[in-house]
């Protein structure tokens, strides 16, 4: 089936009309490049493991113990990676391969929960960077002390919703708090949200009569961020409840656009979680989706560790995690994904 689509998109490309529309044709561009770079990984590992077996088996013949030693190592990354691609497998969602929108919200309990809301905001910015992916800033709400109410990042990158799309909920931190001249320890919370960003083809119907819009100066912590004009738009889509925000650009107009995107987006991504929770009660199965929904532990003290509530992985590295080393909960939370469906089914 990958042969036969990159087949189809090689001859895609050789049509002296595809540059007419440049935005299709550079998608095209870029499925072509990732499929032909996962075929050509493929038929690596496959040719790796023949080469290897091979070794082993001459090496077995001629009594050379530590040419199998090495051969059966390098079968066990071979193995490994072989993993990891199985993994990826599971990225193929209608919208898994889509760049993403990421907002953080502090929960009750002021600076506290704000501050912890930043390290949450730089855990996942460290994450995409390390992946070599594009993250903008859409908007930030800075807390009054320190931290943030909320912020929210695009995140452009391979795969970067079908990565991320387990980390909506909340987030729970137990620490002995920086802001207690006492130094007694804390707990506190933030919800994570994370939506594609879709494309034009996919239809979402947003009548304007049901949309209340704001315009409001940038918070900002300051740089090249902040506007020196009303220009940031806040939109609440009053049917659902929906809000998003948009202060990246300094022009009004262009906010507002963003901001429309990323209301298209959190609507498709209620639909998704919809579809779901329908297919998770068809099967008489708990959802696991829900803003209410706890999903991670950050415990830095008595001990470290942080613990995925949903899959049971646990790490600990703390600083680490919160550094962006999020790599092991969200493999185990898409094995965990492939678990749930292989269940149901």
């Amino acid at each position: 089936m990958a042969l036969a689509r990159l087949d189809e998109l090689n001859s895609l490309c050789e049509d002296p009309d595809l540059w007419n529309d440049q935005e299709k044709a550079q998608s095209i561009m870029q499925e072509r490049t990732r499929l032909a770079d996962k075929i050509d990984l493929v038929k690596s590992i496959q040719d790796a493991t023949s080469e290897n077996a091979e070794l082993i088996a001459m090496a077995e013949e001629e009594g050379d113990d530590a040419m199998v030693a090495e051969a059966e190592e390098q079968l066990s990354k071979i193995q490994a990676q072989a993993a990891k691609m199985q993994l990826q497998s599971l990225l193929s969602g209608e919208v898994d391969g889509n760049d993403a929108y990421l907002e953080v919200h502090a929960g009750s309990g002021g600076t506290e929960a704000q501050d912890w809301a930043s390290m949450l905001f730089r855990m996942y910015s460290r994450w995409a960077e390390q992946h070599g992916h594009k993250v903008t800033l859409m908007e930030r709400s800075d807390g009054e002390e320190a931290g943030i109410k909320s912020a929210t990042i695009q995140i452009e990158g391979e795969n970067a919703y079908g990565w991320l799309k387990t980390e909506n909920g909340v987030h729970r931190l137990v620490r002995i708090s920086p802001f207690d001249s006492n130094a007694r320890r804390h707990t506190s919370f933030a919800s994570v949200s994370v939506s594609p960003v879709i494309s034009d083809d996919i239809n979402i119907e947003i009548e304007e009569k049901d949309l209340r819009i704001d315009t409001y100066r940038s918070s900002g912590s300051g740089g090249q961020h902040v506007n020196t004009t009303d220009s940031a738009v806040r939109i609440t889509h009053q049917p659902t409840g929906v809000v998003v925000a948009c202060q990246s650009e300094r022009s009004q107009h262009q906010n507002k656009a963003h901001a429309m995107d990323m209301l298209r987006a959190k609507l498709y991504e209620r639909e998704l979680q919809q579809r779901e929770a329908d297919k998770a009660a068809a099967h008489g199965a708990k959802t696991d989706i829900g803003w209410g929904h706890q999903i991670r532990s950050y415990v830095l003290h008595p001990y470290q560790m942080v613990k995925d509530l949903r899959t049971g992985y646990e790490d600990t590295q703390s600083a680490n995690v919160l550094d962006g080393d999020l790599d092991g909960f969200l493999e185990a939370s898409l094995a965990h994904g492939l678990e749930k469906d292989e269940d149901a089914a």
